[in-house]
């Protein structure tokens, strides 16, 4: 008598419920709406802005041209500028992340569940379709759900080629893991963990001439590609002054400095780092981590891929998962320790994601004992915190703050209170976004050597800082406005818009909680992420002694004061000076006039060494400033004062 399966229990049996494809295919489509829906209804942000600016032109070679700029391969670039014939609202050009995010979702799906088995397989498709980061990610004009799915698909056919001995499948592994290197440099890291493990397994499986020798030309076929990439763009942003403060400031943290960083705590933490991006939660991700690596051990540690090695020698051996998922991880941190790539709990290591999950996932079905009801309920469990009290990594903007009708509420506003006569003065981010959504035909120009860069802008003349001033802040302003206003010989009473939109903006706010006299600044709000407000370049004084009070110092009646010399009248100092940002000291004296026996008051700026060239040289073009001795005879080292329109700045 034949021996036939005991019957399952519950309605949670994988064989009985959950292995039909349609009930994937049901998980796959809500995925795919959740995306839809997070990229509908929002404005661009800098990055998408960047990249859908680029990718506007007229054909393919001038947008990969174009692309050459960028820190990134040319592949999204070029496919926006096709796609853009279909459409270029925000939801149209963020169609092709939402569509490849989803197909990775599915992609990884099938190639956990062929590793892993169908339990560790369900754990992780959930969390790649509804984990708040991952659904970012395929909502953005960015390259990561375009990365994701090529890696995972290129992991996915290695996989069908070596069990299958299939050539077609061993190309098409090539093809998706060069179309990933065309996507993201973090590919090329991929690339050397999936050739290590590739080779490990020819090595145990012997397969076919035919196949080697795909093998062999392909990764020949990667190697020249990487040598492609080095050459039109890698070489040109590894030494340039962007990759310089990326390393220095922006992503410090990201990257192991010698003398100063423990090497274990570096890789303990950046590696929870990542889980917690991953994530989207730091408790969580903390939780993780620690799955992460039992995961891992036990699969190092030979715990079986449901027995199946033994039977089947075309499929991997625990092992081999184990350090297949482990590799990524290593490879990116040496890079990070050399300075070559970020590491840590950014989305510069999205492509670590598949990975970490697939290790949680494991060890979430193992300590689950497979069972699937248990294993998929904590999925469920981890994806509802996640959704319910995680927060996005920084840089965001809240959706309610995002909505499109805010953008278009702003572009109006500039239309009709704007006049042709008028400037527009905008940082860095937001020069994208103005760009994009009020003149997206006109060529940004070139920075000159004052750091700013000036266009035309549907009639409206627009100064624009550099990237060193990626955001204008109140410790900022005062210095960037000094120089555009010298840089541009703008006019006193001449009127200056200063329009902010995107990230981490907030400069009307902050003048008006930081600087006194800017209290009463006016100011239209479009949502906590786009802001308007007028400024008048103020008139000198008649006499260059007048007092400075709070009516000649930054702004009465929303009028800032500038460097307004005659540069040719070298015995007329300058008549006004902008405070000093808020992070330097400001001390305030009284002194004794001994002819008139009156109080009067003068205002110190102690400014630190490090500031005192570029806080003065603006005055010191206009007019040269005498330096004097301290007036009680006190000296303090490597200090000096000056006295500069009126004022005694200590340097």
């Amino acid at each position: 008598m034949s021996q036939n399966p005991a019957p399952t229990k519950g309605l949670l049996n994988p064989r009985a419920v959950f292995l039909p494809e349609f009930v994937a295919a049901s998980v796959l489509l809500l995925a795919f709406l959740l995306r839809l829906w997070k990229a509908s209804g929002t404005f661009l942000n800098m990055d998408e802005a960047m990249h859908c600016l680029a990718a506007n032109t007229p054909s393919l070679a001038e947008a990969y041209r174009a692309s050459l700029g960028l820190a990134h391969p040319p592949l999204l670039i070029l496919v926006l500028n096709l796609w853009r014939k279909l459409g270029t609202s925000e939801l149209a050009l963020r169609m092709p992340s939402v569509i490849a995010g989803t197909i990775f979702c599915w992609v990884f799906f099938k190639w956990l569940t062929r590793l892993l088995g169908p339990t560790v397989g369900w754990v992780g498709f959930a969390l790649v379709c509804f984990l708040p980061p991952l659904v970012e990610l395929s909502a953005e004009v960015r390259q990561y759900a375009l990365l994701l799915c090529f890696l995972i698909s290129a992991a996915y056919f290695l996989e069908l080629a070596l069990a299958e001995t299939s050539v077609g499948k061993m190309l098409l592994f090539f093809v998706c893991l060069y179309l990933a290197m065309l996507t993201h440099f973090s590919a090329i890291f991929f690339a050397g963990a999936v050739g290590l493990y590739s080779l490990w397994r020819l090595i145990g499986t012997r397969p076919s001439r035919r196949i080697v020798a795909i093998w062999i030309v392909g990764q020949a076929g990667a190697l020249g590609l990487l040598a492609f990439l080095y050459r039109t763009q890698i070489s040109n942003l590894k030494d340039s002054a962007a990759m310089q403060r990326h390393v220095q400031v922006f992503l410090s943290n990201s990257y192991f400095h010698r003398g100063h960083d423990n090497l274990l705590l570096f890789v303990f933490a950046r590696t929870f780092g990542v889980l917690q991006y991953t994530f989207g939660q730091l408790a969580v991700g903390d939780i993780a981590g620690v799955l992460f690596v039992i995961g891992v051990a036990l699969l190092l540690k030979g715990n079986g891929v449901r027995g199946r090695r033994m039977q089947d020698p075309l499929r991997p051996s625990s092992r081999q998962v184990g350090v297949f998922l482990l590799l990524p991880f290593l490879i990116n941190c040496v890079a990070a320790m050399f300075d070559l790539y970020p590491y840590g709990g950014t989305r510069h290591s999205a492509f670590l994601v598949p990975f970490a999950v697939a290790g949680v996932s494991y060890a979430i079905a193992k300590l689950a004992r497979q069972r699937l009801a248990h294993a998929l309920g904590t999925a469920l469990l981890i994806i509802a915190v996640c959704q319910g009290v995680g927060r996005p990594h920084r840089p965001y903007m809240l959706r309610e703050d995002q909505r499109r009708a805010n953008m278009t509420q702003a572009m109006d506003a500039i239309r009709q209170q704007v006049q042709p006569g008028d400037t527009l003065f905008v940082d860095f981010q937001t020069s994208f976004l103005l760009r994009f959504y009020l003149c997206p035909e006109v060529d940004d120009g070139e920075f000159s050597a004052s750091g700013f860069r000036t266009f035309s802008c549907a009639g409206k003349r627009v100064i624009a800082t550099n990237s060193e001033t990626n955001v204008l802040t109140a410790d900022t302003f005062a210095r960037r406005w000094t120089e555009m206003v010298s840089a541009y010989d703008l006019k006193p009473g001449q009127t200056v818009w200063i329009f902010q939109a995107g990230w981490d903006i907030g400069l009307a706010r902050e003048l008006q909680e930081k600087v006194p006299e800017f209290h009463d600044l006016k100011y239209e709000s479009f949502g906590r992420n786009i802001s308007l407000f007028k400024m008048t370049i103020g008139n000198p004084p008649e006499s260059t002694s007048a007092h400075i009070g709070p009516h000649s110092g930054w702004a009465a009646q929303q009028s800032i004061p500038a460097f307004f010399c005659n540069q040719r009248d070298h015995n007329q100092s300058c008549n006004r000076i902008s405070p000093p940002p808020s992070h330097q000291r400001v001390e305030r004296h009284t002194h004794e006039n001994d002819q008139s026996q009156a109080t009067v008051h003068k205002r110190y700026a102690s400014l630190r060494v490090k500031h005192r060239t570029i806080e003065l040289s603006a005055c010191r073009v206009l007019s040269p400033c005498q330096q004097e001795h301290h007036r009680d005879g006190r000296t303090e080292p490597h200090q000096t004062e000056f006295r500069c329109a009126g004022m005694y700045l200590l340097g």
